[in-house]
């Protein structure tokens, strides 16, 4: 056996390990995908009905939100009202009783004055 076929042969021999190693380490390979696909499909039905409920907990939430801002809007509203309504009470009796209490104070005094004499 010359130089040429013994070297001819230590690479046949490397060739053919480094196609075994390759073929090992693909089929490892390809046991570590399924089991993370099963992880994954796993993990996806257990999430599903968790993320139906936050959705529909999100849609509610929605619906709340809308409901409340319509109850703000009418109590915004209301409150414009009753301060006008204050307002003009305001400005409709206040000038009335101011002289209404006068006249009383005055008469008041008066009184006093006709008894004190």
């Amino acid at each position: 056996m010359s130089a040429v076929d013994l070297a001819a042969l230590v690479l046949a021999i490397a060739g053919v390990s480094a196609v075994v190693l390759l073929v090992v380490g693909l089929r490892m390979l390809s046991r570590t995908l399924a089991t993370l696909r099963a992880g994954i499909d796993r993990l996806s039905a257990d999430t599903r009905p968790a993320i139906a409920e936050l959705q529909r907990a999100a849609a509610e939430l929605r619906a709340e939100q809308r409901r409340l801002d319509d109850a703000v809007s009418a109590l915004r509203s209301v409150s414009g009202t009753v301060d006008a309504a204050s307002r003009l009470a305001y400005t409709a009796f206040s000038n009335p009783v101011i002289k209404a209490m006068s006249i009383g104070a005055g008469t008041a005094r008066a009184a006093r004055a006709i008894r004190q004499r």
